[in-house]
């Protein structure tokens, strides 16, 4: 890499993206130095799925291996038990071991998208039990003591539970306390995380400070919005995964709002910022936002599941929502020559995840067969061999009889 391609790149991962940096002239430095830092992004395993948002946060770390750091991925097993009370108005229920374990199985697979656990420069991964689990009750004791009680009630969603007379669990109190220590615990020279993280790193860069009298970094990224315009979240129903088959990012990305078109651009794709600029004063003037966000869910498409997928998810769009045709490529589904309640049938091919699911969108009039829609939850059917059965707009089965 030559000097100059060096220096747009250490800009462009000082800028794009960024919300802000504590200390940004220090990072500014080493990044243009033959200093090799160490770097770390944590996730706690509150669900199995790696989507979008994480992604932001992600491809900035895969930048930082690329120009040499020294990368860790932290997984907060420890942390996740706790849960995070960010941007939660109520109390969050923690969650067990094993819910925690087996929703990280998944995690290094899907991080490996993004970062190299091989070769020269290999990321780590590490789990925060590894020193959490260590911990004595005088170890918490004397933890607690380097932080005040209202510099932890300084949080947005403490002050606004409090003034609401809602309770706040001392689990969720000691978070900050426990995510801080993992910072201290890597003696990481850089932490890298959502903005919605901000408070607890900067607990982490007191801590360092208090602890090992060394300055960590702190790099705030902006937080990349469900398809809604909410936090992304599972438990919104409005996420993007990084292992959504294409027709179904393609699907998901073509129903984000209009407002949200240029930010997605930005966080989610690796199209220059100069392109980038142009979409955006093209969606000022007035021009068809449609064509804007069909490029968006080409680009993301492309990104995770390479340039044929990514034209043959747009064909099929196109045929299916523009043009109301069935696509070309289904997946067949083998199922016994009898009468099916339909609910059953679509819980049987892997179309809902219950029954309960299947029953709520047969009143909703979201479920078709060979194009004719279901109303009545109780319904019976037989299938016929080569019988298309749909559900929603993007999803589709081809049923072939096992006789």
């Amino acid at each position: 890499m030559s000097r100059k391609d060096r220096m747009d790149k250490v800009e462009e991962i000082l800028t794009r993206g960024v919300e802000a940096i504590y200390i940004k002239s220090e990072l500014e430095k080493a990044l243009k130095s033959s200093k090799k830092l160490k770097i770390y992004y944590g996730v706690d395993p509150s669900g199995a799925e790696i989507h979008l948002g994480h992604a932001v946060c992600l491809r900035k770390l895969q930048h930082l291996q690329g120009l040499g750091h020294k990368i860790i991925f932290l997984i907060g097993d420890f942390t996740g038990m706790i849960g995070d009370p960010t941007d939660r108005s109520a109390v969050r229920q923690p969650l067990t071991r094993e819910q925690v374990l087996e929703n990280a199985k998944t995690y290094k697979k899907q991080v490996s998208r993004f970062l190299k656990f091989d070769g020269a420069n290999p990321a780590e991964i590490r789990f925060n039990s590894e020193w959490n689990d260590k911990l004595s009750f005088k170890d918490l004791i004397e933890l607690s003591s380097r932080f005040t009680v209202q510099q932890l009630l300084e949080r947005d969603m403490f002050q606004k539970r409090l003034s609401q007379k809602k309770p706040i669990g001392l689990h969720e109190f000691l978070y900050p306390l426990i995510q801080g220590y993992d910072a201290v615990m890597l003696d990481a020279d850089m932490q890298i995380g959502g903005t919605d993280q901000t408070f607890n790193m900067l607990q982490g860069r007191s801590l360092m400070k208090s602890m090992k009298n060394k300055t960590q970094m702190v790099m705030t990224i902006k937080l990349l919005e469900g398809s809604d315009g909410r936090k992304m979240s599972k438990s919104f129903g409005n996420v993007i995964a990084i292992d959504d088959q294409p027709n179904e990012m393609y699907g998901k990305t073509m129903s984000i709002k209009d407002e949200l078109i240029v930010e997605y651009l930005e966080l989610g794709t690796e199209l220059p910022m100069k392109e980038i600029k142009k979409h955006e004063k093209d969606l000022a003037s007035g021009k068809n936002p449609r064509n804007i966000k069909a490029k968006l869910a080409y680009e993301l498409v492309k990104l995770y599941h390479g340039e044929k997928e990514a034209e043959k998810a747009t064909e099929n769009f196109e045929k299916t929502f523009v043009k109301n045709e069935i696509p070309d490529e289904i997946d067949e589904v083998l199922v016994i020559d009898k009468n099916w309640p339909v609910a059953d049938l679509l819980y049987f091919t892997g179309m809902v995840a219950s029954k309960s699911e299947a029953r709520r969108l047969i009143d909703q009039g979201g479920v078709r067969v060979d194009n004719a829609i279901i109303g009545d939850r109780e319904a019976v059917i037989r299938p016929d061999n080569g019988m298309i059965v749909q559900v929603g707009k993007r999803k589709f089965i081809r049923v072939k009889l096992d006789k």
